[in-house]
């Protein structure tokens, strides 16, 4: 059974690691709020002055590109791989209550490490379940002049480097900074390029309007700014979130002032919660389909009946594709096996025919399931990403030219029981895969080789072959680290530099990722 997760909208909840960026030690701190009612500046008269620009060197990721070898693989451009899969769409998730800064302050004194990352942020409303986040984005220097519009098309440009087409754009409110935000998030997206896309995706769990002709309004006014998501034929694409929050009859009416009042033909794309019970009574307005998806390595045998539900109703189908979910401020998690969801969800995309990716998100930090780079994950996911997403586009999977690996594994164990005072714990979702306690050692070569490995005090090594290769081993208090050798020669390494506790300040059940192919960030 394909269980699909209930989502938002509730304050931002995360971890801090301030102490990280003053010690270089990972504190197992706390975050903040999410979504709209966790806006920091919603009701305090507006947003603060932007800060002056810092002297001194760059934070790691400002302004950063992909640098030369980061990858296991030479990874066509965005011209290439769109000319190569031209039919099949890579998007990913933009929350708009999460951008690279929120204050354009230093990162270790901005609103993420003051207030999302500790406990006691926000006047201690996220002290019940340790602070809203356990993660933050890769911080950037403050900026100078429209600090917001540049640190939007620096997402822009990593996203592309990754070989995403676009951004699904969860619209969370028709007015104020949310929407701001979006208008300028389409903004970056033309003057970075035009052939980036951004789908608009209502969020229908957050939208307070019933009244079809301002959905309608609100969606023609971004439509019609040239990076909105049209097919080839002009019409626009509108995927809303949680499309069965309105019957047929309600989307019939906004579809039709769409076209009657603003002269704009729609392609509509619903997102389920419950695709099985809405596919077949919504088929005959839609163009396509799509579900928000488990984050379980297992459970995932139902994704391919939506594929061929949506197909065999003429429908194309948008795959989502996720890292892993964990929520502290909702108590619940998924156990995501490592890196096996993110490998899993691939799988299915590639293997079942969907026509469309949607990757789960790109930046919502409160539920943990960012490929954005991180504090935490640096560029792993994301660029472990990248090779699935070569071979969607193009059918072939990409030849590995230079050895690789990426090592993820928690900083606590599973059922460790905080020792912050926390009260509310996260515990598994219903139909997730039970939880454990692993270090996982993902190697992609370019030949067989050893690979050894150290976590906390145990030493080993295994002979890894040829290709991708996951290896499991035993989590241990301390830290992991894994190294290739070929002919007595050192090729890849790579260390987690967050180690692992017995017992930590807060419950943190997301999995800490670092690939060989980039330093590991200095913020963290």
């Amino acid at each position: 059974m394909h269980t699909n997760h209930r989502r938002r909208f509730r304050p931002l909840g995360r971890r801090s690691w301030l102490a990280a960026f003053v010690s270089g030690l990972l504190l197992v701190g706390v975050c903040a709020a999410t979504g709209i009612a966790g806006d920091p500046f919603a009701a305090g008269g507006g947003r603060p002055a932007p800060a002056a620009t810092a002297p001194g060197h760059p934070y790691p990721g400002d302004e950063r590109e992909r640098p030369a070898g980061a990858l296991p693989f030479d990874m066509p451009d965005p011209a290439a791989l769109r000319a190569a899969g031209p039919g099949r769409l890579v998007f990913a998730h933009y929350f708009t209550p999460y951008p690279l800064s929120l204050d354009n302050a230093r990162p270790e004194a901005d609103y993420y490490a003051r207030h999302y990352l500790t406990a006691d942020g926000e006047s201690g409303k996220h002290a019940p379940y340790g602070g809203l986040l356990r993660d933050r984005p890769l911080p950037v220097a403050p900026k100078g002049g429209d600090w917001e519009g540049a640190n939007l098309r620096q997402e822009v440009r990593t996203a592309r480097a990754a070989g995403i087409d676009g951004f699904t754009l969860d619209l969370l409110s028709l007015s104020g900074t949310h929407w701001e935000r979006a208008n300028l998030l389409m903004e970056a997206a033309r003057s970075v390029d035009p052939d980036f896309r951004i789908m608009l995706m209502p969020d229908m769990t957050s939208l307070k309007t019933d009244d079809p002709t301002v959905l309608a309004d609100a969606v023609a006014a971004l439509g019609a700014q040239p990076a909105a998501h049209r097919l080839d034929d002009g019409r626009l694409v509108l995927s809303p979130f949680k499309a069965e929050a309105k019957d047929v009859a309600w989307w019939t009416r906004t579809l039709d002032v769409l076209e009657r009042r603003h002269g704009i033909r729609t392609a509509f794309v619903p997102l389920f919660l419950d695709l099985a019970s809405h596919a077949e009574v919504f088929a005959p307005i839609s163009h396509g389909f799509s579900e928000w998806g488990s984050r379980s390595h297992t459970g995932q045998e139902g994704a391919t009946a939506d594929v061929r539900r949506a197909h065999a109703l003429g429908k194309i189908w948008m795959q989502p594709v996720s890292v892993q979910d964990a929520r502290p401020n909702q108590g619940v998690y998924d156990e995501a096996g490592n890196t096996a969801t993110l490998r899993a969800t691939w799988t299915r995309a590639i293997e079942d025919g969907a026509d469309w990716v949607q990757l789960t998100t790109w930046n919502d930090y409160s539920e943990g399931s960012h490929f954005a780079p991180s504090a935490h994950n640096g560029h792993a996911y994301l660029d472990l990403s990248s090779y699935y997403l070569t071979r969607f586009k193009t059918g072939t999977w990409p030849r590995i030219v230079r050895d690789t690996l990426y090592l993820t594994s928690r900083t606590q164990f599973a059922a460790a029981a905080p020792a912050g005072g926390q009260q509310r714990l996260m515990s598994l979702r219903r139909g997730s895969a039970a939880a454990r306690d692993t270090v996982e050692v993902l190697s992609l070569l370019t030949a067989p080789a050893t690979v050894r490995t150290t976590v906390g005090t145990a030493r080993s090594s295994y002979e890894a072959p040829a290709g991708l290769h996951s290896a499991l081993l035993p989590l241990r208090t301390g830290t992991g680290s894994a190294r290739v050798v070929r002919g007595g020669t050192g090729t890849a390494a790579a260390e987690l530099p967050y180690p692992v506790r017995r017992q930590a300040p807060v419950q943190d059940l997301q999995y800490y990722a670092v690939t060989s192919g980039r330093e590991v960030p200095s913020c963290c």
